[in-house]
């Protein structure tokens, strides 16, 4: 009987301690913790210089996209940065300064463009799923087909506009 509870007790002692190690994976394959790099602003983009890209197959708008190709930015920190200007029919135009973290398909607005060309911070500045906002045409056409085929973020700047040039990343199905 004394050696049935020592055998009990020897293996509930190696359960738990298997319990309180590490897994395989944790051991070689740690969480790393992502940092976003810090972001300066472009200069205002040059309206004579901006490549346009289709934005209209997931909804009808009369509105032209388009991106300035001097801000386009590959960071080390996985985020593509743009500035991104949109045309409505009337001749309206949005511009904004966005960023796109490709492995999490998350957008963060970091400046709004203003009449006398510079920059004003926007009231939140937060990284939000693209998913998450109906409105997000063109952003997330870049995201899927464009800057981030795969959830991978183009390699730099000049993939970026050859990316935006075609309408497509080389490396999606056609």
């Amino acid at each position: 009987m004394k050696l049935f509870s020592v055998l009990v007790t020897f293996s509930i002692l190696i359960i738990l301690s298997a319990c309180a190690n590490k897994t395989f994976k944790d051991q070689f394959e740690e969480e790393k913790t992502w940092t976003e790099r810090a972001t300066q602003l472009p200069p205002y983009p040059d309206m004579n210089n901006l490549l346009e890209f289709d934005a209209t197959g997931q909804a009808v708008t009369g509105n032209q996209y388009l991106i300035d190709p001097a801000s386009i930015s590959v960071g080390e920190d996985g985020v593509i940065r743009f500035s991104l200007i949109i045309k409505s029919s009337s001749g309206a135009l949005n511009v904004s300064y966005e960023g796109i973290r490709c492995e999490t398909t998350e957008r963060k607005l970091y400046a709004l463009g203003r009449n006398d060309k510079t920059w004003a911070e926007p009231r939140v500045s937060e990284w939000e799923k693209l998913i998450n906002v109906r409105q997000l045409y063109a952003q997330r056409e870049l995201a899927r087909n464009i800057f981030c085929p795969n959830r991978q973020i183009v390699r730099n700047k000049e993939d970026a506009i050859q990316a935006l040039k075609t309408g497509y990343h080389p490396s999606m199905p056609r």
